[in-house]
């Protein structure tokens, strides 16, 4: 039997045995993903990279050693998701929903004409999650990991309009929406799973602030160019590791309780040791989480049942 290890040293080395275990990590070609998909990898999982650029992704599997396989995923197109999910054969264990853009400075939409940021990092992985459920449920322990953020105390009830309006368009906010909406989603996913008695375990974690490509990706702030020349520099003194940032990920991806939400805990959840993360009164809100799913299935086109 495993022995849980202490949450609050947890890396890495802590892993269990994943031999024979199948994981897809959205956007695993740098960053948080990356470094929790080479963990999978080292530890025996057969790892898929799933990312829009197949380029990037054949770079990132060059760099990690274990069974490692490249996708093509654009989340910001529900075609893309449908057609990762066709390709797909066979048990799926784990997926980690990690892939996002944040606070581009201007008002975007995606191939679907959705708000950027609700589109690619909450509709995109509600219906990767609903095309790939049948597989997850052909696995006996199959688990669903959302990526949120500490940004998500700024989401309120707005997230179910899913910032479509133009006019208004606060990148922040849209932001915290949609950091909102992976919790929500996270939160609901586990009651309904419960509720139809499914083996299904969902999860939510945070990797505090780390230094990652969100910021200075052109979708993102890295559309600025003064913040796509300064950020890296600053990042580096004021932000922990990507691959500190990844931990909690892995600990959601493992040995996290039901419904749970991991992240660091020092300096305000930005950085340090593990523990249980905070979750804004809006991210208690079950009603709120059954309206949004409601919404989510009504704009994806899909239903969501086990």
């Amino acid at each position: 039997m495993t022995t849980t290890p202490d949450l609050a040293r947890f890396g890495p080395d802590d892993l269990p045995d994943l031999s024979g275990h199948r994981v897809v990590v959205t956007g695993a070609n740098s960053g948080i993903g990356f470094h929790a998909a080479k963990a999978f990898a080292a530890h025996g999982a057969e790892v898929t990279i799933a990312c829009r650029s197949l380029e990037k992704g054949r770079d990132a599997r060059s760099r990690i050693d274990g069974k490692v396989e490249v996708a093509e995923l654009d989340l910001a197109s529900l075609a893309s998701v449908e057609a990762f999910a066709e390709a797909w054969t066979g048990p799926l264990d784990l997926l980690v929903n990690n892939a996002g853009v944040m606070t581009p400075p201007r008002y975007r939409q995606t191939t679907d004409g959705f708000e950027l940021q609700f589109g690619t990092n909450h509709l995109g992985h509600v219906a990767l999650t609903a095309r790939l459920l049948p597989h997850l449920l052909e696995a006996s322990a199959p688990r669903v990991v959302a990526v949120s953020s500490i940004a998500h105390h700024r989401g309120d009830a707005s997230v179910l309009g899913g910032n479509e309006d133009a006019d208004g368009y606060s990148a922040g906010q849209a932001y915290g929406n949609s950091k909102l909406a992976n919790l929500l989603f996270a939160l609901e996913l586990q009651r309904r799973a419960e509720a139809a008695g499914a083996p299904l375990t969902a999860t939510a974690c945070h990797p505090g602030v780390s230094s990652t490509g969100l910021v200075t990706s052109p979708d993102g702030l890295g559309g600025l160019p003064l913040v796509k020349q300064l950020a890296p520099l600053v990042m580096k003194v004021v932000t922990q590791s990507s691959a500190a940032g990844a931990n909690p990920t892995l600990w959601a991806a493992t040995y996290a309780e039901p419904a749970s939400y991991t992240g660091p805990v020092g300096l305000r959840e930005t950085r340090g040791r593990l523990g249980p993360a905070r979750l804004s009164r809006a991210a208690r809100d079950t009603d709120l989480a059954s309206r949004l799913w409601e919404v989510s299935e009504e704009k994806t086109g899909l239903s969501l049942t086990f």
